[in-house]
């Protein structure tokens, strides 16, 4: 009989691993009442830390922009470790790019929301992030690069 075993997936540790707040313009850009423009972006990333262990690591940026003067610039780069143990290869990719940033994406909102208000701006709350639909746009992507020629 062959043995199979049950797929595993648990959640080992949660952290901030990098953090960065800029306001060059204090403080003449807190005298300002216009509404910034607000830019979003994010980046997954995810890699085995050891035997059936992975890290995921979600970024955010958020900029916000009054003309051409930034008014503040917020960097947060969320970590989760995450033991996953009989996954088929080819679903482990899916499951650190869409699963475990789902996890991660309360998180890092919670964060870049903190630190926005901390730093004396009103919070800015991330709406939510369908991460499954990221990643076939990246699939999509690769798929459409032309293939690099052979040498």
């Amino acid at each position: 009989m062959a043995d199979t075993q049950q797929a595993q997936f648990s959640i080992e540790k949660i952290y901030v691993k990098d953090l960065s707040l800029e306001v060059p313009n204090a403080p003449q850009v807190f005298l300002q009442r216009d509404q910034p423009e607000v830019q979003v972006q994010l980046h997954t990333e995810g890699s085995g830390v050891d035997e059936g262990v992975f890290q995921c690591l979600l970024t955010v940026t958020v900029t916000a922009k009054l003309g051409d003067k930034t008014m503040f610039l917020v960097e947060a780069a969320q970590g989760g470790i995450f033991q996953i143990r009989n996954v088929p290869q080819q679903d482990l990719e899916p499951i650190l790019s869409i699963a475990c940033p789902n996890i991660l994406f309360p998180y890092v909102r919670e964060t870049i929301s903190d630190t926005i208000n901390r730093a004396g701006f009103p919070p800015v709350l991330l709406a939510p992030v369908n991460f499954e639909a990221l990643y076939q746009q990246r699939l999509e992507q690769v798929a459409q690069q032309p293939a690099a020629p052979l040498q």
